[in-house]
């Protein structure tokens, strides 16, 4: 059974970390759709300038893309308007969105925590006012990031109810988080 999901929020939400464990959990890919920014796009965020929708126009189709192709996929996006998943949904019509939701204070000290990464801790205001919330025509889940990662996994699974594939030669530890 091929499974779709973008594990969705704005910055430090716990985006790459959730979606990585769910890949593994369910033996799927995983991709953080960061790496598909365009170097332009990384160079107005390191900068402090929030991308507008023509920025993110071709990030987005890139996104769409990776779904194509009959794979189960694990992807980290943003996804903070409801146009934008609209885009996603052009490449997998099936997937299912996993909100990660915090407290601002929460989200800020945790961007402020992570070295190196190009999304300044100034960016997170332009994306909690961006960020328009799943609608209930959009199959997803809204979880909170104060939840352990064992458990928030858990709850993704249970709640979409997204399937671990059958066992590889009888092994019946291959599913272990």
């Amino acid at each position: 059974m091929t499974q779709h999901v973008v594990v969705m929020g704005v910055a430090g939400c716990g985006k790459s970390t959730v979606g990585a464990l769910l890949a593994a959990d369910l033996r799927s890919g995983f991709l953080d759709a960061d790496s598909l920014h365009p170097e332009a796009n990384v160079a107005k965020m390191t900068a402090g300038i929030p991308l507008d929708d023509t920025d993110r126009a071709p990030w987005l189709a890139a996104v769409a893309a990776a779904f194509v192709g009959g794979e189960s996929l694990v992807v980290a996006c943003s996804a903070l308007k409801r146009a934008y998943r609209d885009l996603i949904r052009t490449g997998a019509p099936d997937v299912v969105f996993v909100h990660l939701v915090g407290t601002p204070a929460l989200l800020a000290e945790r961007i402020g925590a992570r070295p190196g990464h190009f999304m300044p801790p100034a960016l997170l205001d332009s994306q909690l006012a961006t960020l328009e919330p799943l609608e209930g025509d959009e199959a997803g889940v809204v979880l909170d990031i104060q939840l352990p990662l064992g458990r928030l996994v858990s709850l993704i699974r249970e709640r979409l109810r997204l399937e671990r594939p059958t066992p590889i030669n009888g092994d019946r530890n291959s599913h272990a988080l």
